[in-house]
């Protein structure tokens, strides 16, 4: 029996999909060589933006062809559209082609889920309440890490955070943080396998050691940093994603002050109006927001700053626009990922007065990336005659002669000549 596994969206989901391979390798599958030669295959979904969500019910369109090809092909749903409310009962309804839908709480039992369907000839539809996650929270997990030089590794799941825009605490629940001792476990399994980075994953990793499940006798994030920074082997250690809010001193310090903790802060920002950021229920200021980037520049000058923006949010005006506009010329990022707003069905904003027109959202979009790219340019023309250090990820996607890679500051660059494989 051969599986495929599609994977959509974030780093997390990158990860789960590496825990469904190692969990169907165990039940004795194997990775298939292509899809056309699949016997199951898996569909890791997302649900963070619209455009997201139509594309997967585009694709699981598309596999009906498939299915008609091969009547004993499996395929299964599962990933945080799948746990959002009414999307279970409507691929029920209108994708009779799928026989399997899980979601975010029942990963361990997919397996179990695919026999049953396929001994049964039934289909099976198992998405529960995001209660507390158990699963994998003091152990090791089983798993088949992707090829390359970074392993992921889930330090926490769910988020208690609620912005009134975001649908993840309804998909993943709240917050529950796992062992240190199954965290350092899997680090030690990566570095033994030959993996030069670790990628340390949760929805809000700087919450790390609120929500304890068991045996982190107290440990925060900070102190999470510190532990996984002496294990032999792993090079860089880098983590996603930080919120503002909870993004204290001593996690600043911890980076600043180690070995192998990568120079890079990423800590979304999404808005610069004090006025938007309320409605979007960040829990912080610009001017709080301000001091911390202060704080993390002087104690790391050379540490690069990236953020996310999201523009268009209900009731923003073009003063609070322009307020976005003056925070991104104060701060001047080294990169920041930018968004129009996108209403999630469920969410406090979805139902707000004040929605923006989409022209009005794209042309806010435009106007903010025409300020961010300049700097940022100018930024990276200041590395120029300085060397650096490099971690070569592979060939570059355009020109497989040429390496990629990145630096410790998260800068992505070419390599010529040399092998680089």
């Amino acid at each position: 029996m051969n599986y495929w596994i599609m994977t959509y969206g974030c780093q997390m989901n990158v990860r789960d999909s590496e825990v469904i391979a190692g969990l169907l390798d165990d039940a004795g599958y194997s990775p298939a060589p292509d899809i056309e030669r699949a016997d199951v295959i898996i569909v890791n979904t997302c649900c963070v933006r619209e455009t997201a969500e139509r594309r997967i019910f585009g694709r699981l369109g598309d596999l009906k062809r498939l299915k008609n090809k091969k009547p004993s092909l499996t395929i299964a749903v599962g990933g945080c559209m799948a746990q959002q409310d009414g999307v279970s009962e409507r691929i029920k309804k209108s994708y009779p082609h799928v026989d399997v839908v899980f979601g975010t709480y029942n990963l361990g039992e997919l397996p179990v889920l695919l026999r049953e369907s396929r001994t049964k000839g039934t289909r099976f539809f198992d998405v529960r309440p995001c209660d507390r996650m158990e699963w994998g929270c003091d152990r090791a997990v089983v798993s088949r890490r992707a090829a390359g030089v970074t392993a992921f590794v889930t330090v926490m799941y769910g988020c208690d955070n609620f912005c009134s825009y975001c649908i993840v605490p309804y998909v993943r629940g709240r917050e529950v943080s796992r062992a240190p001792d199954a965290i350092l476990e899997e680090v030690k399994e990566a570095a033994s396998l030959g993996f030069k980075e670790v990628m340390l994953l949760g929805q809000n990793v700087n919450s790390y050691g609120k929500g304890v499940n068991g045996g982190t006798g107290g440990t925060r994030f900070a102190g999470l940093l510190s532990l996984v920074d002496e294990i032999p082997g792993i090079e860089r250690i880098r983590y996603m994603t930080s919120h503002p809010r909870d993004f204290g001193d001593d996690i600043i310090r911890s980076v600043a002050e180690s070995s192998h903790v990568c120079e890079h802060f990423h800590l979304p920002i999404q808005a610069g109006s004090n006025r938007v950021l309320e409605a979007m229920r960040r829990g912080y200021t610009r001017e709080y927001y301000e001091d911390l980037i202060g704080k993390v520049r002087e104690a790391a000058p050379n540490a690069s700053v990236s953020t996310d923006f999201i523009v268009g949010f209900p009731g923003e005006t073009e003063a609070d626009f322009e307020d976005t506009l003056d925070l991104v010329r104060r701060l001047r990022f080294d990169m920041a990922y930018t968004f129009m707003y996108s209403p999630r069905k469920g969410t406090r904003a979805a139902s707000m007065d004040g929605q923006v027109p989409l022209e009005e959202r794209k042309r806010r979009l435009s106007a903010l990336t025409r300020d961010v790219n300049p700097i940022a340019l100018e930024i990276n023309e200041r590395l120029v005659g300085h060397r650096v250090e490099v971690l070569v990820e592979g060939p570059s996607e355009k020109d497989p002669l040429v390496a990629t890679g990145r630096t410790r500051s998260n800068k992505v660059v070419l390599v010529k000549g040399g092998n680089p494989r």
